[in-house]
């Protein structure tokens, strides 16, 4: 309808789950104890593209394969297919990753630690020094062989010092280590690691949707009002991004990531009054402001 996913193309996906903590009829406890729900939202750019709610207690990957192939599918029901799908640690198992993979040109996922891991990393001698955000990192690649062992998939190892002294049990050294998991093996690891950081866009997307829309204060009592309240305002809030780059275009203080508060305050509360003037209501506006250029 808005035009702003275009059939046909191919866009970076992005999955997490989320706590919203509230203290509705079925709120259950979650790993920060606390209570609230847990749900797995997808995410293209600043859209949220699919949502399911979840107890505030379910396991992060329980059915969370089930999930994606949902979404995926939804996607792909509307001729939008999907070239590099990024998950953090939660989605780091054989049946979710097969799913990635199945639907994705190519998938970035955070590895969770194993004692394996460790002691393959323990025999790289080939660390490459790398700055990033401008900080130095010591980067890797690996083949990975825990699930699989034809696939020809590729982990990416970065490692910085520690501030402790103390020495690891696996690696004998006072490295942090951490890893992503991926089937890109043309850009570099640096490349990689960069664009894996770039998650931070989903988070802000979370916190619009916490703050502006509603998500921090869900109107009802039971987990599945409240998930169709989640999409209805996920859509709104697509209708919004529509609306805002519109404004923008002819609104100089109005930028297409404006914040519905400051749209609010800069758009919409304007003094005005109905007058009955050549047979019929006119709506006078007291500004210099150029919303006549918004008629098309």
């Amino acid at each position: 309808m808005t035009k702003q996913l275009g059939h046909g193309k191919a866009y970076d996906f992005d999955y997490d789950n989320q706590i919203l903590a509230n203290n509705k009829y079925d709120a259950k406890p979650t790993y920060k104890k606390n209570k609230g729900y847990f749900p797995g939202i997808a995410t293209i750019g600043d859209k949220v593209v699919y949502i399911e709610n979840r107890d505030g207690n379910a396991n992060v990957k329980f059915k969370q394969a089930e999930t994606l192939r949902n979404a995926y599918e939804l996607l792909l029901s509307e001729q939008i297919s999907v070239n590099r799908s990024r998950m953090d640690a939660g989605s780091y198992s054989k049946e979710i990753i097969d799913v990635v993979n199945e639907y994705s040109q190519l998938f970035y996922i955070r590895a969770n630690k194993s004692a394996n891991l460790l002691l393959q990393i323990k025999e790289i001698t080939d660390w490459q020094s790398v700055e990033i955000n401008y900080k130095k990192y010591e980067v890797a690649s690996l083949h990975f062989m825990q699930f699989y062992q034809d696939k020809g998939y590729r982990l990416v190892i970065m490692r910085e010092k520690s501030s402790s002294t103390q020495i690891d049990a696996f690696t004998g050294d006072t490295f942090i280590y951490r890893s992503i998991l991926t089937n890109d093996w043309q850009s570099t690891e640096k490349e990689i690691i960069e664009y894996y950081n770039q998650r931070g866009a989903s988070e802000k997307t979370f916190d619009i949707m916490n703050n502006d829309f509603g998500w921090k204060h869900l109107p009802f009592s039971f987990l599945n009002q409240n998930g169709a309240f989640m999409i209805l305002t996920a859509m709104i809030k697509i209708f919004y991004n529509y609306v805002v780059r519109k404004v923008a275009e002819v609104f100089t203080d109005i930028k297409p990531t404006t914040r519905l508060k400051k749209f609010i305050f800069r758009f919409i509360s304007v003094a005005g009054k109905w007058k009955y003037q050549g047979r019929q209501w006119v709506l006078k506006l007291y500004t210099k402001r150029p919303y006549y250029k918004l008629i098309s």
